[in-house]
């Protein structure tokens, strides 16, 4: 099954909530998810670290799970192997979270088919595949080159999908 790219208006959707999960940070604090989540939290995001293995991420307490988070969350910005991410996405379901962004910047990422048509089939908006840096003003030189390649090759998310 080939992947659909999320429209625009999805990822701006996911972007314009204030309180979300990142499931799957890592514990290493030079990983790219825990650069990504201090980011977000510098930049006004209320982000609540999910992974079953740590107690704390930045100083905020870590949940084991997306059910366990109080207040609940708006959306979750997933990190984990498209394996782990078939159980995220139920997890989020049974949570109420309807808004899942599966983590990419190459390969992969979280992506995985199974869990994106189990979205669909709950009316969840989903987000296949993309890097949250590409659609954050000032960015930074390489992440805003990056979203510059894809719009003049094509590929870059259209304000509504096709």
């Amino acid at each position: 099954m080939k992947v659909q790219k999320a429209s625009r208006q999805t990822i701006d959707n996911f972007l314009a909530q204030k309180r979300i999960a990142m499931v799957g940070i890592s514990r290493n604090p030079k990983d790219f998810s825990v650069a990504l989540f201090e980011e977000l939290c510098r930049r006004g995001y209320d982000m609540v670290p999910v992974n079953p293995n740590l107690r704390e991420v930045a100083g905020r307490p870590c949940f084991a799970h997306v059910w366990d988070i109080q207040p609940p969350v708006e959306g979750a910005l997933v990190m984990t192997s498209p394996a782990v991410t078939d159980e995220v996405v139920r997890d989020c379901a049974e949570a109420g979270i309807n808004r899942i962004w599966m983590y990419s910047a190459g390969g992969k990422g979280a992506v995985s088919s199974n869990a994106i048509a189990f979205c669909s089939g709950k009316g969840m908006e989903v987000v296949p595949g993309e890097c949250p840096f590409m659609f954050l003003p000032k960015a930074g030189a390489i992440h805003g080159l990056h979203g510059f390649v894809r719009k003049i090759t094509g590929s870059y998310p259209r304000r509504y999908a096709a």
